[in-house]
């Protein structure tokens, strides 16, 4: 009998997105996940609306024109302040009018776009594709025979508020440098029982170090049911070579240090 063909992915385009699997409890979806994202009202529900295209966020609103006071016109120069410090010169090149920018190379390829989720893709991919140009992907899917079996979510401690909130009630844990952190780790119900779990942490352990991180954290809920839980549970971090860092009763922290 053939072994079982193991591939495990970073999800870095809106393809990779979609392959991520369903959770084991159809009342929640890894791909509508917000638990991590939003301190206070991030959700691990369903929500279907949100595998659709969203719109972008219009930004903070434009402040209105002062009634008392001509609008903001480019053909009417604002009357000098006598108080205010004189604006910063910039400082010119005497032997050129202006420093023009350097020519770009015609011998050279072109660098390739930035990658990143587009304004309206769905909100999730979003919130996933927001690292890709600083920190790289922030999640990986392992495929067993061609299948999506399971799914890890990870990242710098910065880019989840909720792993940062639940961080700052254990002010003894190092905070230099930051550790980076896993906060989702999902099996399928059908592909559970093989180690698929341990083995997409540990190729996620041996990214994060590559990046640079000295230590990964995780933060389960020890009471939670088993498909309830997006960060499993204390034994399960403990099989895959992390260490107790903090015993608490209803989120311990979970550590390892990356070599």
């Amino acid at each position: 009998m053939a072994e079982p063909r193991i591939r495990i992915a970073d999800v870095t385009d809106e393809a990779g997105f979609r392959a991520i699997p369903p959770c084991a409890d159809p009342g929640f979806d890894h791909r509508t996940c917000d638990y991590w994202e939003d301190a206070a009202r991030g959700s691990k529900a369903a929500r279907l609306a949100w595998l659709e295209a969203s719109a972008p966020d219009p930004g903070p609103r434009r402040a209105a024109a002062n009634p008392f006071l001509a609008d903001a016109d480019p053909s009417a120069a604002a009357a000098a302040n006598p108080f205010a410090p004189p604006a910063a010169r910039k400082p010119s090149n005497p032997f050129l009018d202006e420093v023009a920018p350097a020519a770009p190379n015609p011998f050279a390829p072109p660098p390739p776009p930035p990658p990143g989720a587009d304004p309206d893709a769905p909100r999730k991919w979003q919130l996933l594709g927001r690292g890709l140009k600083v920190a790289g992907s922030y999640a990986k899917v392992l495929f067993l025979d061609g299948v999506a079996s399971a799914y890890c979510q990870f990242g710098p401690l910065t880019a989840y508020p909720r792993a940062q909130r639940t961080r700052e009630l254990y002010p003894a844990l190092p905070d230099a440098p930051l550790p980076a952190v896993i906060t989702c780790i999902a099996t399928t119900a059908a592909a559970r029982g093989g180690g698929l779990g341990l083995r997409l942490v540990a190729a996620v352990c041996d990214d994060l170090e590559g990046r640079g991180f000295t230590a990964v954290e995780a933060y389960p809920e020890a009471a939670a049911r088993p498909d309830a839980t997006s960060a499993a549970t204390p034994e399960f971090w403990l099989r895959a070579g992390f260490a107790l860092a903090v015993a608490d009763a209803r989120f311990p922290v979970m550590r390892r240090e990356l070599a």
